[in-house]
């Protein structure tokens, strides 16, 4: 493939999942300002504050490793950016390569990683505290999260191509159609609430307890890529579940399905956001550990048996 076209794809890719997680994030705003009894920003707001950001100091402090501490959010959004592109080309063109499941799932893992090197580096220790809790909350949830998808995998007929995923959801069905299906994905859709670190998930970030956590020292344009990064993110991480567990994006006519499905797992992350009080990160470990492991178990083995 033509390096420019490469690119092109890119660059479409990740501004388009940019603007839909920007939007997505407006909801989410929207309606907990509902729930709340409020009116809620306008629709405009998640853009008029990345703008914000943008233009202020970007202040480094002065205990700060200077490069890691800005390179961080960079990388973050980066890897999201690339996790996008991939699922946008698998469902719209059919373009993939072996082994990309495994691929989006480790780019999807490297926000966290950017929150926790960039709240280390930063020299702060409440920073350090915040970036201690996202390390030992992507332990506890990446096992039933792959585990959830481990079922996608042998229901495919144990492919690692999203588009084998995908062939195989067109030729017998959504995956989600079946009883160890629906397990993964409850269990996928709670571990994608940590992954976008919302509440009862939002530990390392806890404003009422360590201030922003992993972001307290941040400011000005790394900030704005951090914002940019968790919307990015909350747009992927619908579009992947939709990809393995629903059938992935329909063209033409078959896109009134879709963007329904999307609509629903957005409102289920924003439903569980406002019904759920924060969990201290030793309950987040056992719920993930005790609570979601043995059920993400239990969807590979009825996979297994054909269930």
């Amino acid at each position: 493939m033509d390096i420019g076209w490469v690119i092109l794809v890119f660059a479409l890719a990740t501004v388009g999942t940019t603007v839909l997680g920007l939007l997505s994030k407006w909801v989410d705003r929207k309606v907990t300002a509902r729930i709340q009894w409020r009116v809620g920003p306008p629709w405009y707001q998640t853009i008029a504050d990345v703008a914000k950001l943008l233009g202020k100091e970007t202040i480094v402090p002065a205990t700060a490793r200077k490069w890691t501490f800005l390179l961080a959010p960079v990388v973050g959004f980066a890897g999201t950016a690339v996790a996008a592109s991939v699922l946008w080309g698998a469902n719209l063109s059919g373009t993939g390569f072996i082994g990309d499941l495994i691929v989006v799932v480790y780019l999807l893992t490297m926000p966290s990683l950017a929150i926790i090197v960039g709240g280390i580096a930063s020299g702060n220790p409440v920073s350090a505290l915040g970036a201690s809790r996202e390390m030992k909350l992507v332990f506890s949830y990446e096992l039933p999260f792959i585990l959830a998808l481990v079922t996608v995998i042998i229901q495919a007929g144990g492919t690692l191509r999203l588009n084998g995923i995908l062939e195989h959801q067109a030729a017998s069905g959504m995956v989600i159609g079946s009883f160890s299906g629906v397990i993964a994905f409850l269990v996928a859709i709670l571990c994608g609430q940590a992954k976008l670190g919302l509440v009862p998930f939002d530990i390392p970030e806890a404003e009422t307890e360590i201030m922003a956590g992993p972001f307290t020292e941040y400011s000005g344009a790394p900030l704005a890529v951090f914002y940019l990064m968790k919307a990015l993110l909350l747009a992927t991480v619908p579009i992947f579940l939709i990809t393995v567990f629903w059938g992935g994006f329909r063209e033409g006519w078959q896109v009134l399905w879709t963007v329904p499905v999307y609509v629903l797992i957005l409102v289920l992350f924003v439903l569980i956001r406002n019904t759920n009080p924060r969990l201290r990160i030793d309950q987040a470990l056992k719920f993930f550990w005790f609570g979601l492991t043995p059920l993400s178990a239990l969807a590979v083995v009825l996979a297994i048996f054909g269930l």
